[in-house]
């Protein structure tokens, strides 16, 4: 994966740094895999606006993912293609028997490679394995936090986790967060790192781009008056204070997670902060 600055022409470019798209092959999606999507531009079903800062965006269509992977046997990558609804690559294979679907691509998969799924598959990047079956130490992506749910864990551009032991009937893995935490190891994950490990490394260069994907201009809390905001207020330029929501919670430091949730007994280190 590579980014590329664009050449300076407008104001609007000067500091745009973009992804080369340089392993994209295929422009025209599957027309059997997508769905739409509704745009609410964040009003409710009366027309009111209930959430702000949204609005606008280009339209486009969903790309049904399979995140489950349950289907065993060989398939083939015939596409690598962008994906408008996220920021890592997906790949489109076809199985023996006809069906079609999209995977989020690993870094280093390539057209015509075979992938499998499944017991008894060798740990090869893209393959699907349970965490029983693959070797320590391995970098692995699409995690499944119960068995038969789907990947929920490390799915972004360039994220991937590593399995550092087994104990008993559970894998202790290393998450992107840094958190460490058991899974069951009839849970299954993906071999490699996930696609467009650059995405972090690209610059929108003007805000219009944000309008594209449908954000609206987002106003300071500190720019408001007290009335409008905690933050709001003072004499001249004031600013600082204790970062908090318009509903006063605070929002550096401040820990959301319950302190009695039945999933702490899994987490053998918290993230790092």
């Amino acid at each position: 994966m590579a980014v590329r600055k664009i050449n300076p022409t407008t104001p609007g470019q000067r500091h745009k740094v973009v992804s080369a798209f340089e392993n994209i092959t295929c422009a025209t999606p599957e027309k059997s895999l997508l769905a739409p999507i509704k745009s609410s531009g964040g009003r409710n079903n009366t027309g009111k606006m209930t959430m702000r800062y949204i609005g606008g965006g280009r339209k486009r269509m969903y790309r049904i993912i399979d995140f489950l992977r349950s289907k065993e046997g060989v398939a083939t990558v015939k596409t690598i293609e962008y994906d408008p609804n996220r920021n890592a690559r997906i790949a489109l294979v076809y199985y023996p028997d006809g069906e079609k679907c999209y995977i989020i691509a690993p870094n280093g998969l390539k057209v015509d490679q075979k992938i499998q799924s499944g017991a008894g598959v060798p740990p090869e990047i893209g393959n699907t394995l349970f965490l029983s079956e693959i070797p320590l130490g391995t970098i692995i992506h699409n995690i499944e936090l119960r068995p038969e749910q789907g990947a929920v864990m490390a799915r972004s551009a360039g994220a991937y986790a590593q399995l550092l032991s087994r104990e008993g009937k559970y894998a202790i893995i290393k998450l992107p967060s840094g958190e460490t935490r058991m899974i069951l190891t009839t849970c299954r994950a993906t071999i490699g790192s996930v696609s467009n490990s650059d995405h972090s490394n690209e610059q929108s260069g003007k805000a219009g781009r944000s309008r594209w994907l449908g954000r609206r201009p987002r106003n300071r809390g500190v720019a408001m008056n007290p009335v409008d905001h905690p933050m709001g207020g003072g004499e001249g330029k004031a600013s600082g204070g204790h970062p908090r929501s318009r509903k006063g919670i605070p929002a550096k430091g401040y820990r959301t997670r319950a302190p009695k949730n039945p999933s702490n007994k899994y987490i053998i280190e918290r993230r790092k902060k």
